[in-house]
């Protein structure tokens, strides 16, 4: 029944997220039919808007399963941004120095080089929890507004296109090595192979955390870091690694959306949100919405994914404020946060009723 629970309270919070974004479409003088419609077909309607949507929802999904790995150590990581930032800087350095090596060998390097960009950026905050009793979402979010100054710094200057220099100096480094971009799995369409890589990572988050001696730990410190440490388990240790590592999968979506782009360069407008397009934040409430479990956020990040891909074409169809769509993922955001508490109240109805049952 708590499984059950746990499924079905977060699908309400979201279908009364819904009810209530249908009555904003209502007040606009337009069809909650029509605008339903118009999603579904801007996020499934063809096979290269299916492909766009997957693509969308892979930084979410790598976000989200790192988000996971943070929270079984009960660690709060807010900085999926600056993560991502700093994965997509050292992997695009790495491209922009080793252009002609051959794709077999460059794409492993680049990805290599992202999770350890992002990895350190995850594991700096870890170190000052650990260490120094830094609130680790003060840390987070701090490291955030480096991470977009050091990347407006590197795209403004030493990274930036030749071609910019002297003239508009857009941020953005030149077209990088066609070795380096990550291939197409589906001819016409966007798939590539940055989707099944993000799902991989998933599934492979499940086995470390529920799987391994390393999760067992992981998992100890998050529910009593006292005993823990009785039991002999390296409590700094652990919260260091589980903030690296939730790190360095953020920062494998930086590559992803360097190396997954059409334009096969790393471009922004000067702000986080200009190149991550909010995955640092978003990948969050798809951890939330999946539970907080790795598995769960496969499905959970589509879902937030077509919510953004289908937004695009509600807009077009409709003739509505691109801010309703906005305003919708936010009411998700708020009822699947707010769910938690309703999840936890019906956990504990059934363990009295268990109880009481038990005593009969």
């Amino acid at each position: 029944m708590k499984r059950l629970t746990g499924a079905v309270v977060p699908l309400g919070a979201a279908f009364l997220a819904f009810l209530l974004g249908a009555i904003m479409i209502l007040s606009l003088g337009a069809s909650p039919a029509n605008g339903l419609s118009a999603m579904l077909d801007g996020a499934f309607g063809t096979g290269d808007r299916i492909a766009a949507t997957a693509v969308r929802a892979t930084p979410l999904l790598l976000v989200g399963a790192g988000i996971t790995i943070a929270f079984r150590a009960s660690v709060i990581n807010i900085g999926g941004e600056g993560q991502i930032i700093a994965g997509a800087l050292l992997s695009t350095t790495v491209a922009l120095v080793i252009p002609d090596t051959p794709r077999p060998l460059l794409i492993p390097i680049i990805i290599l080089a992202g999770l350890v960009g992002g990895g350190i950026w995850g594991a700096i905050p870890g170190v000052l929890k650990a260490y120094a009793s830094v609130n680790e979402i003060l840390s987070t979010v701090m490291l955030n507004i480096v991470a977009i100054q050091l990347m407006n710094y590197l795209l403004r200057g030493p990274l930036i296109d030749p071609i910019e220099e002297g003239t508009s100096r857009i941020p953005q480094t030149q077209r990088l090595s066609d070795n380096a971009a990550l291939p197409t799995l589906v001819d016409g369409t966007r798939l590539h192979l940055g989707v099944p890589i993000a799902i991989l990572a998933a599934i492979l988050v499940y086995l470390l955390l529920f799987r391994t001696p390393f999760g067992f730990r992981l998992r100890a410190v998050g529910h009593n870091p006292d005993a823990a440490r009785a039991a002999g388990i390296s409590v700094e240790k652990n919260i260091v690694s589980a903030l690296g590592l939730s790190g360095a999968l953020s920062g494998l979506a930086g590559v992803i959306l360097v190396f997954g782009s059409e334009s096969l360069r790393f471009v922004t407008d000067g702000s986080s949100a200009g190149f991550t397009g909010s995955a640092g934040f978003n990948g969050i409430v798809t951890a939330l919405f999946g539970g907080l479990h790795p598995l769960w956020t496969i499905p959970s990040s589509f879902l937030f994914g077509s919510l953004l891909t289908g937004a695009t074409e509600l807009q077009r169809e409709l003739q509505i404020p691109n801010a309703l769509a906005i305003a919708l993922n936010g009411l998700i955001v708020l009822f699947v946060v707010s769910s938690d508490r309703v999840r936890g109240w019906l956990d504990q109805r059934l363990d009295r009723s268990m109880k009481k049952g038990g005593g009969q």
